[in-house]
């Protein structure tokens, strides 16, 4: 288990540590939903470097990473919620996009390090697969509920999301 997580912002030299530790967290979390891990591009690493090359270089988020010692182990990114193709409103002014910990440092800390550095107690929304009760159950714990909304992205037939 991991024990001296530190958190702090991220930096343009994260982008590959970073696309690392999200197709890695993606391949542990939903390599369940999918006929072949080894073949689903949704698990390629490559694609995310370049990616989060372009998010980090833009501020597309406010991102934050975790530490245990010098290897990176999460990350967490919030922006504006995104205007909805219906024209509503936004549910909640900020979205958390994307919190994810390599499963190595789960039950150390780092989830909650970085919902509290990237997001604080802010109202926020986020979307979350339906069938994942472990990050449900933590969302639940700051705050979040499910508001009844449902959508899918890749893999992840069903996602609900979940407001505070």
């Amino acid at each position: 288990m991991t024990t001296s997580i530190s958190v702090r912002s991220a930096t343009l030299d994260d982008a590959e540590p970073i696309a690392l530790v999200h197709a890695t967290s993606w391949r542990e979390t939903y390599s369940r939903f999918v006929d072949d891990p080894d073949t689903s591009p949704w698990f390629v690493v490559e694609p995310r470097i370049a990616m989060w090359r372009t998010n980090l270089t833009e501020h597309a988020f406010s991102t934050v990473v975790a530490l245990d010692g010098d290897d990176l182990v999460g990350f967490g990114a919030v922006r504006p919620t995104p205007p909805s193709p219906s024209d509503e409103d936004p549910v909640r002014p900020e979205e958390l996009t994307m919190l994810y910990v390599l499963a190595r440092a789960h039950g150390s800390g780092a989830g909650q390090r970085l919902l509290d550095a990237v997001l604080g107690d802010r109202p926020a929304s986020l979307w979350v697969a339906e069938d994942n009760p472990r990050a449900q159950a933590f969302y639940r714990r700051n705050g979040f509920a499910t508001d009844g909304a449902r959508s899918s992205f890749g893999p992840i037939e069903q996602s609900v999301r979940m407001v505070r």
